[in-house]
């Protein structure tokens, strides 16, 4: 198939590239955007791992009925996986950007 293309159209190779991580260095052009973005994602994740810890407080375990019509619901597994399912991910998530981005600082 590179046989069939002209000279001028065949991809060069990209062994010689100084670089080729560009996509990484690009800062967005918006900062006002980007922070509005990140404070309104910090706003709902507070407020998910809030509600994920105190469903561990507000249900009452020896009263099916008081959990049978929240989400996730009539079973007590539901309802955990439901309400407190989104923090252990943002948790999850956030240890694992944390030590990601510690990792990257010390490497450099």
């Amino acid at each position: 198939m590179v046989t069939a293309l002209p000279e001028a159209l065949r991809v060069r190779s990209v062994t010689n590239m100084e670089k080729t991580y560009l996509a990484l260095e690009r800062r967005s052009r918006h900062p006002v955007a980007r922070a509005l973005g990140l404070g309104i994602g910090a706003v709902l994740a507070l407020y998910l791992v809030g509600r994920g810890v105190a469903e561990f407080f507000i249900i009452h375990y020896n009263d099916p009925a008081s959990y049978a019509n929240s989400w996730g619901g009539p079973s007590l597994a539901g309802v955990f996986a439901v309400h407190s399912g989104p923090a252990v991910a943002i948790v999850a998530g956030a240890v694992i950007y944390v030590r990601r981005h510690r990792r990257a600082r010390h490497a450099s």
